[in-house]
Parts: structure tokens; C-alpha cells; sequence
């Protein structure tokens, strides 16, 4: 009998497809920022993005198991699937985010077979808790990519990018790789602030 004809993975493969089809909607819930051509990110391109700079930094992060960082990377927002994004400058007013955001990862992952279940939620908790060298760098490569969004992005009047100077800066200088980003990335930011606040010129 062939492996894919198991009677195990034909039980387990509705289960995935109601998985999958739940964290589809990530594909259009949106973000506190957007793109170049003034379109309101998704998590997924935020997610997407996270990704690919996790893969061409790989070879600057030795020692690290790269795999484990890319999982961590399109887990880390999963449960945003449920009840969507928060903003940064929200967070700080709702201490039980990362709760919730859990507890929707575990409802999300329920269709799931209980060991993948339990793996994604374990790469959840590990990020969270920043527990691994892998968690870690997600965690600053996370902040970077929010802030290089919204460097490039078409933002709204109002905009505040200074708040992004001291956004996640724990997370992100402690490696150097991270660190040398930053500052290019701050020094884009103090730069888009003095854009977005000078007067438009008339002609």
C-alpha cells in the first residue's frame, strides 16, 4: 500500500484542508501599514517578507538552524488568523495580547493532527518567550521588517515614525547583523519623519 494511501492520512488530510482554509484569511487581514503603491499590507506579506529576510541573512547567523528560524517565522503570526492584527502603539494598552493571540492559534490549529498541532504551538510559545538563538532573531527580524514597511510604504498623514526609533530595540541589539540594520533602518526613519512633516511645496 502506498505511504499516501494510508487510511491515517486520509483522516488527517480534511483536517489540514479546514486549516488551511481558516488561515487563508490571513491573505487579507490587514496591517497598521502599507506598501509602496499604497495598498494596506496583509500579515501574510508581512509574514512573507519576514521569511525571505530570515533565508538571504542565513548566511550571516552561524551556528543557527535555519529551518527552525523560517518555521518561527511563518508561525509567529498565525493566531492573527482569528482576531486579526494589533498595532504596535496598541499593544502596550492590551497586556493580554499575547494570550489571546495563543489561545486563537490553538482554535486555528485544532482541525490539525495533534502532533503538528502541538509543534506549531510549541514554535509559538518558543518565539514568544524568546527561548531559543532561533526565537531571538525572529524576534528582531520581525521588528526590522514592521519598520522597513513603513519606511517604504505610502503612509497616512500623522504617521508616526518615531515611534519606530525605540520600537523592539531590545530585540535588536544584541546581534550585530541586527544591530548594523538598525541603524541604516533608524537612520531612514529620522529621515521619512522630516518628509512627512514638512509642508507640501507649491507651485
Amino acid at each position: 500500500m502506498s505511504e499516501f494511501s494510508a487510511p491515517s492520512l486520509g483522516a488527517e488530510l480534511p483536517g489540514t484542508l479546514a486549516f488551511l482554509r481558516a488561515a487563508e484569511s490571513l491573505k487579507y487581514l490587514t496591517r497598521t501599514s502599507w506598501t509602496s503603491d499604497g495598498r494596506q499590507e496583509t500579515v501574510a506579506a508581512h509574514t512573507w517578507r519576514l521569511c525571505l529576510m530570515a533565508m538571504v541573512l542565513a548566511p550571516h547567523f552561524p551556528g543557527i538552524d535555519v529551518g527552525k528560524l523560517l518555521r518561527i517565522c511563518v508561525v509567529h503570526d498565525l493566531g492573527e488568523a482569528i482576531h486579526g492584527d494589533v498595532s504596535a502603539a496598541l499593544q502596550a494598552s492590551l497586556p493580554n495580547k499575547a494570550e489571546q493571540e495563543r489561545a486563537d492559534l490553538v482554535e486555528l490549529a485544532q482541525p490539525l493532527p495533534e502532533a503538528v498541532r502541538a509543534d506549531l504551538v510549541a514554535l509559538w510559545d518558543e518565539y514568544d518567550a524568546a527561548s531559543s538563538p532561533e526565537a531571538k532573531l525572529a524576534k528582531g527580524l520581525d521588528k526590522l521588517e514592521t519598520i522597513l514597511q513603513h519606511n517604504q510604504g505610502v503612509m497616512p498623514a500623522g504617521f508616526d515614525f518615531l515611534f519606530n526609533i525605540e520600537y523592539g530595540a531590545a530585540h535588536t541589539r544584541d546581534h550585530p547583523v541586527l544591530a548594523a540594520l538598525r541603524g541604516l533602518l533608524d537612520a531612514e526613519t529620522h529621515q521619512r519623519a522630516r518628509e512627512h512633516a514638512a509642508p507640501p511645496e507649491h507651485t
